[in-house]
């Protein structure tokens, strides 16, 4: 028996259907081995070298998975097809003891039949560039997150996170609102000119004066344009007459995935992400059992297979005509800075359709599914062809413009039309009637409109996913992650669909500007993605780069921590008088949150939680007063006697003012279940209706 090892046990069925009996797959359900999560882990005196460790909840499925290992004839490991799947085989390979040598590494970019049988044909040695870059980037990621965290904490507020690329996905959204309250909306007026030709009306916007663009900046100029142009005929100037083409989208990215399934889906980056994770690991398909309908996720490639790409266009063909076969196949270029190290995200066959799939999908796996498979048809079909005219008329020293376009093939836009924030343009009309050079048209009236420049939009989850990629900040991989923690931490909030930096993430990128603004910005964190790169390809030392690094941030880290700048908030005063010195207490912000504290400290050092207004919550077993929740230093909900300090009774559950009739300890509540409090004894009451 050979065993092959995945990462996410979610892979197991639709992997063993292509492998045959003669295989076991295991998971190692993601890293197995990994920095600790609650210690720095990192060697800086060692040359930066990581203090790996076996992850907690790991130690027994790590027993199973040796013990597989020497049983089995052969093992092969198959985690994701990116550098940190590499990482993680490199680990699988080191607990199992395995030689560098060794050809044991194999992968697939999809999970099919041919993938897999020429992945299991063709094993390789775990690739060492990969794993230094990756090693690299975590251990980057680990300097900032564990070195400018606790700055935060101590100059702004605790339980704060900084990240190499998370705080300055902050910065974009946080510079993009200084820069919308800073916007001073500049006054312009639109005018548009009805002329009419026979049965039909124009609509023609204005273009020119004398020659030269000209946009009207405020009422006088509209005036005396009218006046100018009151009650006489506009001369037909120029016809022009085109055709344009415009060509179908490449297949989609990560990103761009994203990016549509928000615009066009609703669907939130989380919800995206999920989704995606699931059609590419395999989901159920009536008559097929569970079989994997995408490719690998997580890519910044346009690049797809000539097999794929023959598949498409003879889908294509036998669906829609030769006439939307492009003569040669479409072939998409991906970006200088891109990895490219597997294809674009695209159904794994052209079989199963959207429709054959939806009975068996969820919704969003279906509609996700559905994006995925019509932007890879559209990607290998012909371009859509229009008959474009464009109609220049003058009147006096004004001229106005028309524009008209119609379809005359479809082409790609036949399955797939892309996402357009704002459609409407001044000039724009549809069919327009037939027109010649020379000719005069009566105007039927003149609309002038006032309008004001508007401020740049705020990001949305899509659109700040755009910008991070164009910046070339973080990785496919990671923006999905990287967005949803400023969220999560509260950095930022969404309205609507859009993203605003909280009072607090505005003050973590003003501190961060003010002492990290060399390491913490768009430019910097783009050219350490391109030394990353620079790992895995030219085979630089992943060492050299994190020092050189580290040379420049240690002085950065020393310089914030010896600062006095503070952009804490300061104490808040209370009417609460300490019981201990008859001083004022005051409202400080700790590690479990807010809680009072003496104005007369050093001297008391009198502390208690923050009193809020009391929710009565049973009785009391020794007073029977009423018990009221509470919490401690530490953030824990418990219950006290409102008595206090005259009864002195708590429990960390709800009494019900009762004693056990067996030993005499307080009665708790658990659920609907009334029970003793003493773990000893046995006595439990009736489930409470």
């Amino acid at each position: 028996m050979k065993l092959v090892i995945i990462e996410s046990p979610f892979k197991r069925e639709a992997l063993k259907k292509y492998l045959g009996s003669g295989y076991e797959v295991f998971a190692t359900k993601g890293h197995i081995r990994d920095i600790p999560q609650k210690s720095f882990g990192i060697d800086i005196k060692n040359n930066f070298e990581p203090k790996y460790e076996i992850v907690p909840d790991k130690k027994e499925l790590i027993r199973e998975l040796k013990s597989k290992a020497e049983k089995a004839e052969e093992v092969l490991i198959a985690t994701d097809p990116d550098r940190e799947g590499e990482a993680i085989s490199w680990h699988v390979a080191n607990i199992l003891g395995f030689d560098t040598e060794k050809s044991c590494r194999i992968e697939f970019n999809e999970i099919s039949k041919k993938a897999v049988s020429k992945a299991l044909e063709n094993p390789r040695k775990i690739d060492l560039k990969l794993v230094d870059a990756q090693q690299a980037r975590r251990v980057l990621d680990r300097l900032v997150g564990y070195k400018v965290s606790p700055i935060l904490c101590k100059k702004i507020a605790p339980k704060l996170s900084a990240g190499r690329v998370q705080s300055v996905a902050l910065k974009l959204v946080v510079e993009r609102e200084i820069e919308i309250e800073n916007f001073v909306p500049e006054e312009y007026w639109t005018v548009n000119a009805i002329l009419k030709k026979d049965a039909s009306q124009i609509k023609a916007a204005l273009a020119t004066y004398n020659k030269k663009k000209f946009v009207p900046k405020n009422k006088e100029e509209v005036d005396k344009m009218l006046e100018e142009i009151k009650g006489k005929d506009f001369l037909v100037k120029e016809v022009k007459k085109t055709k344009t083409k415009s060509h179908a989208p490449a297949p989609f990215t990560t990103s761009t995935m994203q990016q549509d399934a928000l615009n066009k889906l609703g669907m939130s980056l989380a919800r995206t992400s999920s989704s995606a994770q699931q059609l590419y690991e395999g989901v159920d398909i009536k008559g097929e059992g569970k079989i994997a309908l995408i490719t690998y996720i997580r890519t910044d490639s346009v690049r797809v297979s000539t097999d794929a790409q023959n598949a498409c266009r003879e889908y294509i063909k036998n669906k829609f005509g030769e006439n939307f076969v492009p003569s040669k196949p479409n072939i998409y270029h991906t970006k200088d800075s891109a990895q490219d190290a597997h294809e674009a995200i695209r159904p794994i066959t052209m079989d199963i359709t959207p429709e054959i799939a939806k009975e068996t999908l969820s919704n969003d796996n279906y509609r996700l599914y559905k994006l995925i498979y019509e932007r890879f048809l559209a990607s290998q079909m012909s371009e859509a062809e229009y008959a474009s005219v464009t109609v220049n008329f003058d009147c006096e020293k004004y001229g106005f413009k028309v524009s008209g376009k119609t379809m005359e093939f479809p082409g790609y836009t036949s399955v797939y039309k892309e996402f357009v924030e704002d459609e409407n343009k001044e000039g724009m009309a549809g069919k327009l009637p037939k027109l010649d050079e020379g000719e005069m048209l009566p105007c039927e009236k003149i609309l002038p409109e006032q309008k004001f420049t508007k401020p740049p939009t705020r990001y949305t989850e899509a659109s700040l996913v755009k910008a991070m990629e164009e910046k070339g900040i973080g990785r496919p991989a990671t923006y999905a992650a990287t967005i949803t923690i400023l969220q999560t931490r509260k950095y930022t909030v969404k309205e609507a669909k859009y993203l605003i930096p909280t009072e607090l993430g505005r003050k973590i990128t003003a501190y961060l500007d003010q002492f990290f603004s060399g390491v913490i910005n768009v430019k910097f964190t783009a050219y350490m993605e391109g030394r990353l790169d620079d790992i895995a390809v030219r085979d630089e030392d992943w060492h050299s780069v994190v020092a050189s690094f580290w040379n420049g941030f240690e002085h950065l880290l020393e310089r914030a921590d010896a600062s006095s700048v503070t952009m804490k908030e300061p104490p808040k005063e209370t009417d609460i008088i300490c019981e201990l010195c008859g001083s004022k207490m005051l409202i400080r912000s700790g590690k479990y949150g807010e809680f009072l504290a003496c104005s007369n400290f050093p001297k008391c050092k009198n502390t208690k939680p923050i009193e809020n207004p009391k929710k009565i919550i049973g009785k009391c077993p020794e007073c029977g007063a009423d018990m009221v929740e509470r919490k401690s230093k530490k953030g824990k909900i418990y219950y006290s006697c409102t008595r206090y300090p005259d009864c002195k009774f708590m429990s960390w559950d709800i009494t019900t003012g009762e004693k056990c009739p067996k030993c005499k300890s307080p009665l708790i509540k658990k659920g609907k279940i009334v029970k003793c409090s003493n773990n000893t004894c046995d006595y439990k009451e009736n489930v409470i209706e």
